[in-house]
C-alpha cells in the first residue's frame, strides 16, 4: 500500500511541473502546407497616468519556418506616437545566463493602425513579425529573459520582463520569463 501511495505522490508531483500544454488559435493542414499560431501571450503591461500599453507575444509555425508574432497596443486619451517596424528593426533579448538573443524583422513594415473609440481614446495597434537566427531557439528554451529590446524604425524601448505579471486588464497571471522555455515547444 505504501508502494502504491508514494507512485500516486510522485506522478502527481511530476504533472505540476510539467511543461504548459500548447494552445493554439490557428492550426490549419491542409494540401497548401500547415499554419500554426500559439494563443497570445501578454509580455508587458504598463499603466500610468491615463496611458496604457501592452505587449503580447505569439509563436508561428509556416510550413517548418518559425516566427515570433508581437502585437504592440497602446491606448492613450492623448496623442499617440507611431512605432513603426520596417527591414532594420530588431528584437533583443538578454537571458539570465548573460546571453544576448536577437530576432531580425521581417520585410513588412508596418506603423500600426491608430482607431478612435467611442469614450474618446485613442488605440494603436502595431504588429510586427520576428524572424529566428541560427541557434536562438535552443538558447532561449535553456534560459529564462531578463530584457527585452525593440528597436523600431523611429528608436528603441527597453522592457524589463517580469517574472509573474497579474494583469489589470483582465485578471489573469502569466509568467513572460519563462514563456520560451514553456512554449517553444508548440512549432518545434
Amino acid at each position: 500500500m505504501k508502494y502504491i501511495i508514494t507512485a500516486l505522490f510522485f506522478f502527481c508531483t511530476l504533472s505540476a511541473f510539467a511543461q504548459k500544454d500548447c494552445e493554439y488559435s490557428t492550426n490549419i493542414k491542409d494540401s497548401i502546407g500547415t499554419y500554426k499560431l500559439t494563443n497570445e501571450y501578454l509580455m508587458s503591461e504598463k499603466n500610468f497616468a491615463g496611458k496604457s500599453s501592452y505587449i503580447f507575444y505569439a509563436l508561428s509555425l509556416y510550413n517548418g519556418f518559425p516566427t515570433l508574432n508581437v502585437q504592440l497596443i497602446q491606448k492613450s486619451n492623448g496623442f499617440l506616437p507611431a512605432n513603426c517596424f520596417d527591414k532594420n528593426s530588431k528584437l533583443f533579448l538578454q537571458l539570465q545566463n548573460g546571453k544576448i538573443v536577437t530576432l531580425i524583422h521581417t520585410n513588412k513594415e508596418s506603423c500600426g493602425s491608430l482607431i478612435r473609440n467611442n469614450e474618446g481614446f485613442n488605440n494603436r495597434l502595431t504588429v510586427g513579425n520576428f524572424m529566428f537566427i541560427q541557434g536562438s531557439m535552443e538558447d532561449l528554451k535553456s534560459s529564462p529573459v531578463n530584457l527585452m529590446r525593440i528597436k523600431y524604425l523611429t528608436g528603441t524601448d527597453d522592457y524589463i520582463v517580469k517574472k509573474e505579471i497579474t494583469s489589470e486588464m483582465n485578471g489573469k497571471v502569466y509568467f513572460p520569463e519563462t514563456y520560451f522555455m514553456n512554449y517553444l515547444k508548440c512549432i518545434e
